[in-house]
């Protein structure tokens, strides 16, 4: 664990230093994912996921708002495509690769995380998200979805505000929810909810202003169009020290912690590639042509690390697996998502072969170099996989490689954009990881005794069972 407070801080000072030494005379980058917001004033910056990227004298001569119906239509159905990702498809997903004594314990903890969050998101979350000016957290403005009503609009100018509001916060709850797979089948479940509530308060809110809320990374010119830093990192950083804290599983590299179920593994996997069009389409926050790129760079970015993936597989243990397959498939679906909206087809397949080859050595070199357990592999999954999409975005992006970004985007000055904003999340994630672990340990204990691990937490943890024989 102070191998591990020594990166953050290591990482801080790099984060720190490193702007000053490298802000040398490089073009302004391109501007960021954004959209002027529609009703009220303050909110003047980035809304991804909500909106494609548009110059900025484009916006101030932006129509007045008014309601497209195609673009609601659009926007409600990739409402239902996301929480579709969550309940089912990630509680399957999880629940498929844990023992079967454990299959209820995840499913319980996925679902109700969803519930905490989008009542948290509602109360709270979207005002300090999505109002004031801060460079590290919005306003109070909106508290309890104050001045929210049905001629309103957020940060979209073609959708109401309660379908944007909606929208934004199917990605906090499917943020939350992801870090479970890192200390799966050993954690108490009240001390989830307790780090969940504490975490997404104060290191979700805080990042999904900074990138998309019109703070300090979307200052700085940052691609994240759907979710690299916010998401996927974000998530993933607070996975790994979550496993850490709570510890390794009871027989950990003694015993066989095979998936009880590769069929429902396989059926989250496919919810999941279903709802992310809803994810990274949805991103486009209309009914547009940026959607359409989106959404087939979601189909081939997912397809290439699939192949990638089962490839290295393969050739490693001379076996492709659907296990690998369905990993494979979730490793190309975050390495597009900051880049779905920016890069062309051919980079999105580019990303994907690298995201599937990567990610397979976070599962496993990775995974032993750390002497970690992370159960079901969120972080060398979702915190590697989307360190190299976040990366790779400034690369693809450039005009000359397929991109959509302006003639004079800078593609070296962008990828040290890129750089300074996966160091920035990893620092803040992992930090307030920390905090919101031991408050948890302090207030309930994070672990279950280890009669009750041994037992199985469906039992012990709920009172029920999965399966009856």
């Amino acid at each position: 664990m102070k191998k591990l407070l020594a990166s953050f801080l290591l990482g801080f000072s790099l984060l720190a230093g490193g702007s000053a030494a490298l802000a040398q005379a490089t073009p302004v980058a391109s501007e960021p994912v954004a959209a002027t917001a529609a009703a009220p004033a303050d909110i003047s910056a980035a809304a991804a996921p909500a909106a494609t990227a548009a110059p900025a004298a484009e916006a101030a001569a932006a129509p007045a708002p008014k309601i497209d119906s195609g673009d609601t239509a659009w926007m409600l159905t990739s409402t239902l495509l996301v929480i579709l990702m969550i309940i089912p498809g990630l509680a399957l997903f999880y629940g498929g690769l844990g023992r079967s004594k454990n299959m209820l314990s995840v499913l319980m903890q996925v679902f109700v995380i969803f519930s905490l969050v989008s009542i948290l998101w509602a109360v709270y979350g979207y005002s300090l998200v999505f109002s004031g000016e801060g460079k590290f957290i919005g306003g109070f403005d909106k508290l309890f979805l104050k001045g929210v009503n049905l001629e309103t609009f957020g940060a979209l100018t073609t959708i109401p505000e309660y379908v944007f509001m909606a929208f934004q916060g199917t990605f906090a709850a499917i943020t939350v929810a992801l870090i479970v797979g890192a200390f799966a089948e050993r954690a108490k479940f009240a001390a989830v909810l307790i780090f969940s509530a504490i975490w997404f308060t104060f290191s979700y809110l805080p990042m999904a202003h900074i990138v998309w809320g019109g703070g300090l990374l979307a200052a700085d010119g940052a691609l994240d169009f759907a979710g690299g830093t916010v998401v996927h990192i974000n998530a993933g950083i607070a996975g790994l020290v979550g496993a850490y804290m709570v510890g390794k599983r009871v027989g950990f590299g003694k015993e066989a912690f095979t998936p009880h179920s590769l069929t429902l593994t396989m059926v989250g996997a496919s919810l999941l590639w279903v709802g992310w069009f809803g994810f990274n389409a949805g991103s486009a926050g209309a009914a547009n042509a940026v959607a359409g790129l989106a959404f087939v760079n979601t189909v081939l970015a997912t397809a290439a690390a699939t192949l990638s993936w089962i490839a290295g597989e393969a050739l490693h243990k001379g076996k492709a697996s659907m296990l690998g397959a369905a990993s494979g498939a979730v490793a190309g679906l975050v390495g597009v998502t900051p880049a779905a909206g920016f890069v062309g087809p051919m980079g999105s397949i580019v990303i994907g072969l690298i995201c599937g080859i990567v990610c397979l050595w976070g599962v496993g070199g990775l995974k032993r170099l750390l002497k970690v357990d992370d159960a079901f592999d969120a972080f060398g999954v979702h915190g590697v996989g989307g360190i190299v999409g976040a990366i790779l975005t400034g690369v693809f992006a450039a005009p000359s490689l397929g991109g959509v970004q302006p003639a004079d985007f800078a593609m070296g000055h962008q990828v040290w954009v890129q750089v300074k904003s996966v160091i920035f999340t990893i620092v803040w994630s992992g930090v307030v990881a920390f905090i919101a672990y031991k408050a948890a340990d302090l207030l309930v204990g994070l672990r279950v005794s280890e009669e009750a691990e041994r037992e199985g937490l469906d039992i012990t943890s709920h009172g029920e069972t999965a399966y009856h024989r």
